[in-house]
């Protein structure tokens, strides 16, 4: 549970700036619904970065989601088994490159031709929980993993009693059309979630194969499990050697109160390098840093943050 907002520094949307009126002639009866509108349309984007996800209503629900089609998601850079020439100093010299090269100047190697690693962007995959207990948020989080598929080309599953992958069903270019196919194939819905049972079908059905290895890993979910921790344990475990960073983001986490000491979230979080809440749009933008943190960087992760 491997995201930038729009850029690196991830800045939240800043309300729409009216432009300073000039002579009194531009300030007619016909601009002022227009302007009045702009100014509605900027004080309730704002209200909406810190609202919980659990108190939209329907019409703020979809404004929600247009506005998470905004976030763009970016994991770190790893170093690719291959690599590639290049004409600037670099560890390996490619030995054939230069022979070749030198056979343009007379057989004088003038140019030396060295080899550098390639990198890429680690593989980025979320696990959203679709329980009872996570409704409220699921309605947005959907919204979320279809901008990761769509933007960062990740992975995307669902879980309740097991893992069910809808990559597919989020690729197409229409966000409301990958939502409606997403919806259509949600039908692991229960009132308890199988924690341990969806890591472990998850890691044996996809992340064995390759598909978690060295990627960034987000599980969006309460943490509240049918499982006994022990199980929850193993499994996590079991995705810990696999993945190269994975970030849990709990809405509960907000709440004053929460303590995650007991159950299924105590038996995970020795594992995770991220714990943030992700309640709300604003919080996304946490998320969005611990997506595109390295390893090096610093997260705190404790029971009680």
């Amino acid at each position: 549970m491997c995201c930038a907002i729009a850029a690196d520094q991830a800045p939240l949307p800043q309300p729409p700036v009216l432009a300073p009126g000039g002579d009194d002639s531009a300030d007619t009866d016909t601009d002022a619904p227009e302007r009045e509108t702009i100014l509605v349309t900027a004080a309730d984007e704002e209200r909406l970065h810190q609202m919980s996800f659990t108190d939209l209503a329907p019409d703020e629900v979809a404004q929600m989601r247009r506005l998470v089609r905004r976030i763009a998601l970016a994991t770190p850079e790893r170093v690719s088994s291959r690599s590639r020439k290049s004409s600037r100093s670099a560890p390996r010299l490619d030995l054939r490159r230069t022979v070749r090269a030198a056979q343009h100047s007379g057989g004088e190697p003038v140019r030396l031709v060295y080899r550098r690693r390639r990198t890429r962007l680690r593989r980025l995959i979320l696990l959203c929980d679709v329980s009872g207990s996570m409704e409220p948020y699921t309605r947005v989080s959907l919204s979320l993993l279809q901008v990761a598929v769509a933007g960062a080309e990740a992975e995307a599953f669902i879980f309740s009693t097991g893992s069910t992958r809808l990559t597919r069903q989020l690729a197409v270019r229409d966000p409301d059309q990958a939502l409606a196919r997403a919806a259509a194939s949600t039908q692991d819905r229960a009132d308890g979630t199988r924690l341990a049972e969806s890591v472990r079908h998850f890691t044996d059905a996809w992340g064995r194969r390759g598909l978690a290895r060295g990627a960034v890993v987000v599980i969006i979910s309460d943490g509240w499990a049918l499982d006994d921790p022990e199980s929850v344990h193993t499994q996590m475990a079991r995705l810990r050697r696999l993945a190269y960073r994975i970030i849990w983001v709990n809405p509960r986490k907000i709440a004053l109160d929460y303590q995650p000491v007991v159950g299924g979230m105590a038996a995970a979080l020795p594992f995770v390098d991220a714990f943030v809440s992700g309640h709300s749009y604003g919080a996304l933008a946490e998320v969005a840093a611990a997506i595109r943190a390295d390893r090096s960087d610093q997260h705190e992760n404790t029971r009680t943050r």
